[in-house]
């Protein structure tokens, strides 16, 4: 629904921003036809692309860029999810990157990406006009802090500290069992801070699952993902998937820890399906 509106949104913004709207008929192709299309991610792209087909800007001028925004009927550009993956491979396609100002920090954030942020669909014209440049997407300087739960907080339990090493240092499973208020929540949360650092290429994986999820935080940038999800999660929740796919617990802890609190709690069949 959100793809068929965008001829709305389209024809407005370009109307509002005194561009030409072509008067016959318009057919837009969304190739390759067996992918899903979803969001406003395409609005900014299907409005270049009618300058052009109608003469209002000429086809070099969009050669090397790749458009990825939402457009208001005023034509401002706003922000989508799932940039991360899309200023990833731009570089590869050896193109730069227009996008939202509040997708900014998180297309210069690898530094790999020429991208540029623009507030409205003008700017982005006289960009590529060479009229007015637009800004460039800052590359994110990030204070690397240590975990704020660290296992040198943890005094004593000198066996249940070495069975954590030991899952750490081969990348085990690990099952804790004791009473309730025997540690096992503090350590859980705790084994982030003995796990080896993210490598670039774990980091990037790490990001976009967050970033295609909307969950993208600099301040997560190179740390290990921890996720405890409740016992009442369902396997969905847990596994991914749904009436719109999106990443689940599995996969939003990739390259981190899944810690399943009160695990008998769990629905057999969600285990089952773990």
């Amino acid at each position: 629904a959100a793809v068929r509106e965008s001829k709305d949104r389209v024809r407005s913004a370009l109307i509002q921003s005194q561009f030409e709207f072509p008067r016959h008929r318009v057919v837009i192709n969304l190739g390759p036809a067996d992918l899903p299309k979803e969001g406003g991610r395409y609005d900014l792209a299907i409005a270049i692309g009618l300058l052009v087909a109608s003469d209002q800007l000429p086809q070099e001028a969009i050669d090397h860029y790749e458009f990825i925004a939402e457009l208001t009927l005023n034509g401002e550009l706003r922000g989508v999810d799932g940039i991360l993956a899309g200023a990833l491979e731009t570089p590869r396609a050896k193109r730069s990157l227009i996008v939202a100002k509040s997708n900014a920090a998180e297309a210069g954030i690898t530094g790999e990406c020429n991208a540029f942020y623009g507030h409205n669909i003008i700017q982005v014209v006289q960009h590529l006009m060479e009229e007015q440049d637009l800004q460039r997407a800052p590359q994110t300087e990030i204070n690397h802090k240590k975990y704020s739960k660290n296992m040198s907080d943890v005094k004593g339990q000198s066996t249940a500290r070495r069975a954590l090493e030991i899952a750490a240092a081969g990348r085990h499973h690990l099952l804790m069992i004791g009473s309730p208020g025997a540690g096992k929540t503090m350590l859980a949360e705790r084994m982030l801070s003995i796990l080896p650092d993210l490598t670039t290429a774990e980091t990037t994986d790490v990001a976009r699952i967050y970033s295609c999820r909307g969950q993208f935080s600099k301040e997560q940038w190179k740390k290990r993902p921890f996720r405890a999800p409740h016992h009442t999660s369902s396997a969905v929740a847990l596994v991914g998937g749904g009436s719109k796919p999106l990443p689940g617990e599995i996969s939003l802890a990739h390259h981190g820890i899944l810690f399943l609190d009160e695990l008998p709690e769990f629905e057999r069949r969600v285990l089952e399906v773990l």
